[in-house]
């Protein structure tokens, strides 16, 4: 397939071994194309849009997931100019520009003229990880959830996405596609939570995984019963099981802003591996 003036092109499977060489770079930060290419092996049915490569010497230097997120990878400034640059050739399909944030602020400096007023912009989020036991103690009620907890769980689900992001992932009749998100999680293993007499006091999810790594999400307590230490307990408890059984890294990012989740995080042992930012559509 022919290459664009500026060496851009979609990746397919031919492309996986190169591509994974390129996210394994750094595999923490990159977990998340990393779970999506193997996954799907690059093939654009099963991706839900493209992965885009940049070339330079017949080699892949840096890659663009294109779907409902559009993530940079190992993307320099002019790496992501000339992502931006096949990406104005379209209408934008995407919701949220996610990752890196240098490689975001130059995607979005590029297209933003065309692209129009985002939601929200968030451009200080610290990438965090953790790779060791947790320095205080787990909470030994956390657990998976199973399909009788989805009840509690899935409102708590939308309550996290509805303060997190602003909007109901239920909006405009999304519902049954979120519900279907939160079960797929649970039949994974991969949803987590403590309950006090029935009711749902905390919850995380792992978003992704790889060998390397897997990241978290959706981390939630009631805003009653915020303060008392559940995040933090809850989250050691997470690192525990995840490291334990999904991989050897733990990883999440966070705003900036939310000094809570990061002093909680920080309390569990999570350090600053990198600087993310989201743009909201």
């Amino acid at each position: 397939m022919l290459t664009t003036r500026h060496g851009v092109r979609p990746l397919g499977p031919a492309d996986l071994d190169a591509f994974l060489a390129l996210a394994r770079r750094r595999p923490v930060v990159n977990a998340f194309v990393d779970y999506r290419a193997t996954t799907t092996n690059l093939e654009p049915r099963w991706l839900g849009g493209e992965m885009w490569g940049r070339f330079e010497g017949g080699e892949l230097a840096a890659a663009c997931h294109v779907g409902a997120n559009l993530v940079p990878v190992e993307a320099t400034p002019d790496d992501a100019a000339a992502f931006a640059e096949r990406a104005l050739a379209r209408s934008r399909t995407v919701s949220t520009i996610v990752g890196p944030q240098e490689a975001v602020r130059a995607f979005w400096n590029s297209v933003a003229a065309a692209w129009g007023q985002p939601r929200e912009s968030r451009w200080e989020q610290p990438h965090l990880e953790i790779a060791q036991d947790p320095l205080v103690e787990a909470d030994p009620q956390v657990r998976r959830t199973v399909r009788a907890d989805l009840g509690e769980l899935y409102p708590a689900c939308v309550a996290m996405y509805t303060e997190e992001v602003g909007i109901s992932p239920e909006y405009g009749g999304g519902a049954e596609l979120y519900r279907a998100r939160v079960m797929q999680l649970v039949n994974r293993g991969w949803s987590f939570a403590r309950f006090d007499e029935g009711r749902l006091v905390f919850k995380a999810e792992v978003a992704c995984a790889t060998p390397y790594a897997a990241q978290i999400q959706g981390v939630y307590v009631p805003p009653d019963r915020r303060g008392e230490g559940l995040a933090t307990a809850g989250m050691a408890a997470v690192v525990d099981l995840v490291r334990r059984e999904v991989a050897p890294t733990v990883s999440l990012y966070v705003n900036d802003w939310n000094a809570a989740a990061r002093a909680a995080y920080e309390r569990v042992g999570f350090r600053e591996t990198a600087r993310f930012a989201t743009v909201m559509f």
